[in-house]
């Protein structure tokens, strides 16, 4: 299993080292007004990257856990042809039981050496063409996932959406800090600092966008912000965020694949706190007045081990530390907003894999694992009694094994996504993506062919999955098809008695793309984790 786990998440945690733009002709000067960037153009795709933008001054030292700040001036045109320093990263949990305290009262993934720096506040963007577009295009924003502990803008190449668009599209590709550098809670960082800091760096690019993607031939009015498992969780937290109230508008249609949705704890709940605290003790500043002051005069390197050691100790297959609700940006649980329907967006594509949670449970445990005992150890706020309701509710899926697969992925990823199209009802598409076995992260190749082969390498069912996405950032509909090779057929909204369009093979080898309805044992599932949200943070 550990292999497998292992293998399963590179797609979000090992970034590409392979993924550069080629050689080719001279491309054009962008001026940003605070600098000027060239990147290049690729012979083979005709699509021009600029890597490494810079969209926020360094972060560091006082500056940490502090919002972003606009780039400071530099002289000269600036070569954007190589990858950025990743931000810093950290891996899941490996503990079998959860070391957080009642709120109330996986594997540590190895990743390749790509430079990791906590000055890492960069964007890609790429282009068609070897000039910039004359016609405003429409805007894909992606943000990658990695359970906000890691991932960068390396590990998806945008130059992928703009060839799958047919090169009528922008694409930008951003990153932002990471774990206890972009998310460390506690009323220390509330009073001092700034909470969500990694939220806020992505904030702060989407208004980067709102101010300059007009330079690169995007049309800043049409704007999709689209992500995956974390990526996707980060959209929703800008789906919510300010209480769906942002003004101006930065986008104006949403974009989820395995929408991620862990416990979000209010910034001084006890777990925040806790967090808060072993930082601040593994960093040798419990004796000071001002533990915050000392965290930013604290060695970058040691801070990092520290963020590496409390991921890891979490839960096995958790990410640790994650948004909270800071009563600004994010003002309430995510639950609660959608169900009272305070969202940003105009239109929303949601798409759910088949078998989200196998890939962070540890699979060894089949035969020893107590369904009620896990959901308790997944959720600290549950007691007995919760942890006895949620056996009993996935009392009929299979295995034991079969049913904290599905607790895991179902309360996690599969019904925050019902949640979230429940707060866009009338605009608002679904989507399952079931290509066997149907596990987290296995369609990321298909829109990101870069990033290798796509496990059912069909020619039509590759054009018509990954023109789906593009179709929708072009007009707001996956129906809007520009490609004759796309097989889609006719995609009703989800309000519309639930449907869904499925996205899987047949036995012989053949796509098998149709519409469907949502299963009632998991609107059913979906319902308890509904009423459970108190207890879970979500």
């Amino acid at each position: 299993m550990q292999l497998t786990f292992i293998n399963t998440l590179l797609y979000a945690i090992v970034p590409a080292l392979a993924l550069v733009v080629r050689d080719g002709s001279s491309a054009p000067i962008i001026d940003l007004g605070y600098a000027q960037y060239q990147g290049t153009t690729d012979s083979a795709t005709n699509v021009t990257g600029l890597l490494g933008i810079r969209y926020a001054d360094p972060p560091t030292g006082i500056f940490r856990w502090q919002a972003p700040r606009a780039p400071s001036n530099v002289t000269g045109v600036q070569q954007a042809i190589t990858q950025p320093p990743q931000c810093n990263q950290a891996g899941s949990g490996t503990s079998p039981t959860n070391p957080l305290p009642d709120p109330g009262a996986g594997s540590n993934v190895k990743r390749a050496a790509l430079a990791t720096s906590e000055d890492c506040l960069f964007l890609n963007v790429f282009f068609p063409g070897s000039v910039v577009p004359s016609e405003p295009l429409p805007v894909v924003f992606w943000i990658h996932g990695g359970g906000y502990l890691a991932g960068s803008a390396s590990g998806q190449n945008g130059a992928d959406l703009v060839r799958e668009s047919g090169n009528s599209v922008i694409a930008v590709v951003i990153q932002y800090r990471l774990g206890l550098f972009g998310f460390l809670p506690g009323t220390k960082v509330k009073e001092g600092g700034a909470l969500n800091a990694g939220l806020l760096d992505q904030d702060f690019a989407l208004q980067w966008v709102q101010q300059h993607i007009s330079k690169f031939g995007g049309d800043p009015t049409k704007v999709t912000i689209w992500g995956e498992s974390a990526g996707a969780g980060s959209v929703l937290q800008h789906v919510i965020a300010r209480d769906g109230q942002t003004d101006p508008p930065l986008f104006r249609g949403a974009i989820t694949s395995s929408t991620f949705l862990p416990s979000q704890y209010a910034f001084n709940d006890p777990v925040p706190e806790f967090l808060y605290s072993e930082v601040v003790n593994q960093a040798n500043c419990n004796t000071t007045d001002d533990t915050l002051a000392c965290l930013r005069g604290a060695d970058g390197a040691n801070l990092q081990n520290i963020n590496t050691q409390i991921n890891r100790a979490g839960f096995f297959g958790t990410f640790v530390i994650v948004p909270v609700v800071d009563g600004d940006f994010i003002t309430q649980r995510a639950t609660e907003a959608l169900k009272q329907g305070k969202v940003n967006g105009q239109a929303l594509l949601a798409v759910t894999n088949t078998h989200e949670g196998n890939a962070f449970v540890n699979q060894s445990t089949g035969s020893t694992v107590d369904v009620a005992q896990y959901a308790s150890g997944l959720f600290p706020g549950f007691g007995d009694s919760e942890g006895t309701a949620a056996a009993q509710a996935y009392a009929d899926v299979g295995t034991p094994l079969d049913q904290v697969n599905a607790i895991m992925g179902e309360s996690i990823f599969i019904c925050p996504t019902y949640f979230l199209l429940s707060a866009f009802a009338g605009r608002g598409f679904k989507a399952e993506f079931a290509i066997p076995p149907g596990g987290h992260g296995e369609d990321v190749n298909f829109y990101f062919p870069t990033n290798g082969v796509p496990a059912f390498n069909n020619s039509a069912f590759v054009a018509s999955f990954a023109d789906s996405f593009l179709a929708f950032v072009k007009d707001q509909d996956p129906n809007a098809k520009f490609n004759e090779a796309d097989i889609t057929p006719a995609w009703s909204l989800f309000n519309t008695s639930n449907t869904e369009m499925l996205f899987n093979r047949t036995e012989d080898g053949q796509p098998d793309i149709r519409s469907i309805t949502t299963d009632v044992g998991v609107l059913a599932r979906c319902s308890f984790w509904a009423n459970m949200s108190a207890l879970t943070a979500q």
